[in-house]
């Protein structure tokens, strides 16, 4: 993983200990010695990934999801989104995730690449795509999940982003790699 050049950067785990471990995170606590030597610590929350999807139909119309989130006690707009299962493809959660929120299916599905959400503390990777060719389908939402499904232009939700009205990082990406993608900078 490392060429040497960066090596006084590394550190190595002496001791790991797992504090919780529940249905969508474990949190583990380490103990690491520094390449100077020194002892510290790490709260580290494990996490199996994401993946989400900006879904842009022929008019340049997005299909948003809204919903509550306990963490911010609010409602948000979002990208669809959600978790990977344990073996599940990133590509295979985005398409899933399109079809239960949006109830949307797609001609093509475009890799927009990853994201790293909090690498101070959290191992969460989000994997980000952009649909096109859509086709209604009907949505089903997982038991316990309630949102609406909205339809934006591409160019509403840029000034949306923009001006901090979106605040979901994953969606802000995940707006602006699909704009560069098709060639949109215009908006």
């Amino acid at each position: 993983m490392s060429d040497g050049k960066y090596d006084d950067l590394l550190e190595t785990t002496i001791s790991s200990y797992t504090v919780f471990d529940g249905k969508v995170f474990k949190t583990v606590v380490k103990k690491v010695k520094l390449s100077d030597g020194s002892v510290a610590g790490r709260e580290i929350v494990l996490h199996n990934g994401g993946a989400c999807v900006l879904a842009v139909d022929d008019d340049l119309n997005c299909y948003m999801v809204r919903q509550f989130r306990s963490p911010f006690e609010e409602i948000l707009l979002e990208v669809p989104a959600g978790k990977i299962e344990p073996g599940e493809d990133p590509r295979e959660c985005a398409v899933r995730e399109l079809h239960e929120e949006a109830g949307l299916l797609a001609d093509e599905i475009i890799d927009l690449g990853s994201e790293i959400v909090s690498p101070g503390y959290d191992s969460e990777i989000i994997w980000l795509y952009a649909a096109r060719g859509l086709h209604q389908v009907g949505s089903k939402p997982d038991e316990g999940e309630i949102l609406n499904c909205e339809i934006i232009s591409l160019k509403e939700l840029v000034a949306m982003a923009d001006s901090g009205k979106i605040r979901d990082s994953k969606t802000q990406l995940c707006i602006y790699k699909t704009i560069r993608r098709l060639g949109l900078e215009q908006l």
